[in-house]
């Protein structure tokens, strides 16, 4: 059972995601050698009758990270709590989460490298000992009460690990960083989703959604669902490559899986910046996007694909860019 509050528009996207997530580890696809490693960690827990060390996922956003944490808890067969790091502003926030759990449950805190340093302070006996210490003031006067814990564990995840202190790092047990995925990993993630909901989809068009997003399954979900909009709109009983072709186009989703705020990275740093070397703070400025986002969100993949370099001077746009954009080198400022 896993307990949140959230408003209308997450109900939505969260049920879509509750819809298509396996619930196991045998049916989640990809991250393989995690996978291995966790079957064998969470059997070793239950044949001690302890409950599963606690667990860091990080990793660019997208890959699996809560889908994990769901199933983590699905196969320990104990109930999921779940908060993020920014929500948790006050001790008392953290002692409200705490207090609720039971023996065994899993607390999934997304974004947790911002979380408060004050609030990690707090978070250390309760991770190593089961204990929380949390300080009172009643009437002009401060005292320090203890509250015992069950054992539980905390699933962490983080798209910046380098944020997270050395501190609260050392207090994970299970440590594991999640990859982009394969091609065919994808495909297989996307017929699952056609499966699903219902709606065939060719080979062709399932292998053309894998190859356009970004190596995530988030946005390959993401693709399907409204690739499956215009099939529906356009009275098409099965998606088909020419179907999808034509609805990922209109949806500015190019060959590589470049949307268009990567075309206008990509292209604000070769013409207004002559390819660079530029900082991150000035991209951002340039295409109106928070530094955050650049950094978490659009830069991960274009360096994994090779379109920039990330350098102490700043990024740097590679050949590759200059081809896929088809601009010229002599191409002047402005």
């Amino acid at each position: 059972m896993e307990e949140r509050i959230l408003d209308a528009e997450e109900q939505e996207t969260d049920a879509f995601e509750q819809n298509i997530r396996p619930q196991t580890l045998s049916e989640y696809v990809g991250q393989k050698e995690i996978t291995e490693n966790l079957k064998v960690f969470i059997e070793a827990a239950k044949i001690r009758n302890e409950s599963l060390d606690h667990v860091l996922l990080y990793g660019p956003p997208g890959l699996g990270k809560t889908t994990l944490s769901h199933i983590i808890a699905n196969e320990l067969g104990v109930n999921l709590k779940t908060a993020s790091g920014p929500s948790i502003e006050k001790s008392g926030d953290l002692a409200a989460v705490l207090s609720t759990l039971e023996p065994g449950d899993v607390l999934f805190i997304d974004e947790i490298h911002r979380m408060p340093k004050y609030i990690e302070e707090i978070l250390y006996p309760a991770m190593e000992d089961f204990v929380i210490d949390l300080v009172i003031n009643n009437d002009g006067k401060s005292r320090s009460i203890q509250i015992d814990l069950p054992p539980f564990t905390l699933i962490g995840a983080t798209t910046r690990a380098g944020d997270i202190s050395s501190p609260l790092r050392d207090r994970f047990g299970i440590i594991s960083k999640m990859n982009y995925y394969s091609e065919d990993e994808l495909l297989q993630i996307v017929m699952r989703t056609s499966r699903v909901f219902g709606m065939p989809i060719t080979t062709d068009a399932a292998r053309e959604i894998a190859k356009r997003c970004r190596k995530t399954p988030r946005i390959a979900n993401r693709l399907f669902k409204r690739v499956r909009d215009f099939a529906l709109v356009s009275q098409q009983e099965e998606i088909t490559k020419e179907l999808t072709d034509d609805s990922l186009t209109r949806l500015k989703v190019d060959e590589y899986g470049l949307d268009e705020v990567d075309i206008q990275y990509l292209t604000s740093l070769i013409t207004k910046f002559s390819g660079g070397p530029v900082g991150v703070e000035t991209i951002a400025t340039s295409i109106g996007e928070e530094p955050s986002t650049v950094e978490d969100v659009v830069e991960p993949f274009l360096m994994q694909e090779g379109f920039i370099k990330r350098t102490q001077r700043g990024r740097i746009a590679t050949e590759k860019s200059y081809n896929h954009l088809k601009i010229d080198h002599n191409t002047s400022l402005f």
